[in-house]
């Protein structure tokens, strides 16, 4: 009789237990892990440290949105065009050469313009000391660009270097190590944004720069969402955005009332240059299309 109690009492005690871990499983297995998006910037050699004007930004749009906001730096545009390709960035502040990658190809949504110059130009820059007049005289010289994907560092200058035969291009990561390879001699020539270069030319000694070539301008730079994410959290986030303080505003950078740029014609340019990128990094550079594709993609 003892052990029936026993036996009766511990089955009473697993009937009550299991509603509760029947409770306890359904809750974990209903509980889904918070959404985690990226936002991607190009902060050149600043790392890190360019994050922090985006922090009062990145909280906000966390308790906005409910989503866990990650903000990630690339060194280069080399680097943030990997991640555009992938996907992997779920909000971009795009320079006007990412913009058009993300919108042409990889079909990004524009929601606001960046704040900076609307009319962004390149330059080529030689030394004040150098001889060459004209972008002509360029031919079988060493030139440097940028990383593709930049505006002013690669695409606009190999728009108009087009018909020129180069004997080396190099490529520089950053706008000031064109102007450190120009002061050292060890280019003829390199291409970086007039705001880069007024940013910069001073900080090489007694080196003089000369502008060789001035570019057509280019779109503001905007901020950009992926098609990866879903089109009511695309107007969630264009909503968080667009109420932010005027101090998170400043601090990211970007303009809420104003009009997006139009990147149809510079979207254009940019598939038109692409073909020469097969010619790039061979020595010479001979910069001309093939006889596949000079008729429908020279530039004009």
């Amino acid at each position: 009789m003892r052990l029936s109690f026993r036996l009766r009492h511990l089955l009473l005690s697993q009937l009550f237990l299991l509603p509760a871990l029947t409770f306890s499983s359904c809750s974990q297995n209903n509980s889904e892990p918070v959404e985690k998006w990226v936002i991607g910037l190009v902060s050149y050699d600043a790392g890190a440290q360019s994050l922090d004007k985006y922090q009062n930004f990145k909280e906000y749009l966390e308790k906005q949105t409910h989503k866990i906001i990650e903000l990630e730096p690339a060194l280069n545009e080399l680097q943030a065009v990997q991640q555009i390709n992938s996907k992997t960035w779920s909000v971009v502040f795009a320079p006007p050469g990412l913009a058009a990658i993300a919108i042409g190809k990889n079909q990004y949504t524009p929601i606001f313009p960046l704040q900076g110059l609307n009319n962004l130009r390149s330059v080529l820059l030689v030394r004040d000391d150098s001889p060459f007049k004209n972008i002509s005289d360029l031919a079988n010289k060493v030139v440097a660009l940028g990383q593709p994907g930049s505006a002013a560092g690669y695409y606009l200058p190999l728009y108009d270097l087009y018909g020129l035969t180069l004997k080396e291009i190099r490529f520089s990561s950053t706008p000031k190590t064109v102007l450190e390879w120009l002061s050292q001699g060890t280019i003829d020539a390199g291409a970086l944004s007039e705001e880069e270069f007024q940013q910069y030319r001073n900080q090489f000694g007694t080196t003089k720069f000369r502008v060789l070539h001035t570019s057509r301008p280019v779109p503001a730079g905007v901020v950009l969402v992926s098609p990866a994410v879903d089109v009511n959290e695309q107007e969630q986030i264009k909503k968080a955005m667009s109420q932010a303080t005027a101090s998170i505003v400043e601090d990211a950078g970007y303009i809420p009332d104003a009009k997006l740029p139009d990147y149809t014609q510079f979207v254009k340019l940019v598939e038109k240059v692409r073909p020469l990128e097969a010619q790039v990094k061979k020595k010479p550079a001979v910069l001309e299309f093939n006889q596949n594709n000079a008729a429908t993609s020279q530039p004009q």
